[in-house]
């Protein structure tokens, strides 16, 4: 079959990308606020969110996939780019690609897949989707900067939702029909600049200090870093999580230096104000961020503000999804805002959010090797935070699964205690290549925690 392709060229686009003149801005007070008014803050950034639903709801046909292409000039640069749509509990049909063109050169990239991240996500009744639901999303990925995107979406037959909201592959029906799920939107993050005369200065705001706050008395309020100390004086640190200093041996690695939400420049205003715990750590999850490898370290607190306000703004979610996140050149940084120490809800492996903390490496590692600089990284902060809560790296814990396509509601699952997210659910997540490395991590961090 011919393919359909839907293009549509500058700032205004055709029916295919049916938009205003010039592409919608959320910006952070829009969002929050629920405010027309134009942020002017400190923190700068903006999210175009660009409506797909002209491109309609075509059927694929039987025999072979249909292609539509979408094309859109900006008028504000973008460094991370998106799909989303309305229903989390809704595949995409097929495959999402984009091209972009670099801003100043002029060229084009190659096209990349946005990968498929249906499985980083909140558990149900988690209380996330700030006042609303959770969207479904891909990765977001990042292409720095940019000013024009193209979207390829490839819909494949035999891969739309059966009765039971799952894939039926077997159904007629289904081989002939690719339907788009309602509310595709294209999103186009722009992090903001990176604001370095601002570090250190003291926090304004509620969320601001609560959220520094958190990290006592492991750093001082607006803090950009947490400093590294060594086995014995993170022993200290069972006082942030509740615990006292044990008195005989304790199983705790030194403690890694960790950038805090206000040194990679988190906009606090973005995220649910109140912060969610669940009981302890049990398990730490590894992931690879499916954001791509095409960025310097020092554009990592970029990739990391792009993400945040792609989980928040886009995806709906309350906050960041990872506890942690680690870039190519090994820097560790705190993820989702309630404190490094603590027990921290996050949103990063569906079905096994409690009782865990995700690590997400920035990069995507199912063809490229992880740097070892972050393997290492990965190694020593999972022997700290696990040795806070008691956890040996090297064993099992039981964790009942709260719902997910690889384990129902209420199965329990002896995880390991450094999973890959793949042991969770179905995905390729954290990549072949940083899964093939976890069994080192485990035996490097167990040794950090004097097993």
């Amino acid at each position: 079959m011919r393919p359909f392709l839907a293009t549509c060229l500058g700032a205004a686009c055709t029916a295919a990308l049916a938009l205003p003149p010039g592409p919608a801005l959320v910006r952070p007070a829009e969002a929050a606020a629920g405010s027309g008014a134009a942020r002017t803050g400190d923190l700068p950034g903006a999210t175009q969110s660009l409506p797909l639903d002209g491109l309609g709801r075509r059927a694929a046909a039987p025999h072979g996939p249909t292609v539509r292409e979408v094309s859109s000039g900006t008028r504000r640069p973008f460094s991370l780019v998106g799909v989303v749509w309305d229903d989390a509990a809704t595949p995409l049909p097929g495959r999402a690609e984009v091209r972009t063109r670099a801003r100043g050169s002029g060229r084009w990239s190659g096209w990349q897949n946005l990968a498929t991240a249906g499985e980083d996500a909140p558990d149900p009744g988690a209380g996330e989707g700030r006042g609303g639901t959770a969207r479904g999303s891909t990765a977001p990925l990042w292409v720095g900067a940019s000013d024009a995107v193209q979207l390829r979406l490839t819909l494949t037959p035999g891969t739309t939702p059966g009765p039971t909201g799952g894939v039926d592959a077997a159904s007629p029906a289904t081989r002939a029909v690719g339907v788009l799920p309602h509310g595709l939107r294209l999103e186009l993050v722009d992090p903001g600049p990176d604001t370095p005369a601002l570090r250190g200065a003291p926090p304004t705001g509620p969320e601001a200090v609560a959220s520094s706050a958190a990290n006592a008395p492991l750093a001082p309020l607006g803090a950009t870093e947490i400093p590294a100390a060594d086995e014995l004086a993170a022993r200290a640190d069972l006082a942030a999580v509740g615990g006292t200093d044990p008195a005989g041996p304790a199983h705790i690695g030194a403690r890694p230096r960790i950038v805090t939400r206000a040194g990679w420049g988190a906009d606090e205003m973005l995220r649910e104000a109140r912060f969610a715990y669940t009981r302890t750590v049990r398990a730490a999850f590894v992931h690879h961020s499916g954001t791509g490898n095409n960025y310097t370290c020092a554009e990592a607190p970029s990739v990391i503000r792009a993400m945040y306000r792609f989980h928040v703004l886009s995806s709906h979610w309350r906050d960041i999804g990872y506890n942690f996140l680690i870039d190519r050149c090994g820097t560790v940084y705190e993820g989702r805002a309630g404190g490094v120490a603590k027990p921290v809800l996050g949103a990063h492996t569906l079905g096994f959010n409690n009782d865990s903390t995700g690590i997400a490496l920035l990069g995507t590692f199912e063809e490229t090797a992880p740097p070892r600089a972050a393997v290492t990284a990965l190694a020593r902060l999972t022997a700290w935070k696990l040795g806070l809560h008691g956890a040996d790296p090297l064993g099992r814990a039981s964790m009942t699964s709260t719902g997910g396509d690889r384990y129902p509601k209420g199965t329990v699952v002896r995880q390991r205690v450094i999973s890959g997210h793949r042991d969770g659910v179905k995905t390729e997540c954290p990549g072949a290549l940083l899964y093939a490395d976890l069994p080192a991590v485990r035996q490097t961090a167990a040794r950090l925690q004097g097993r």
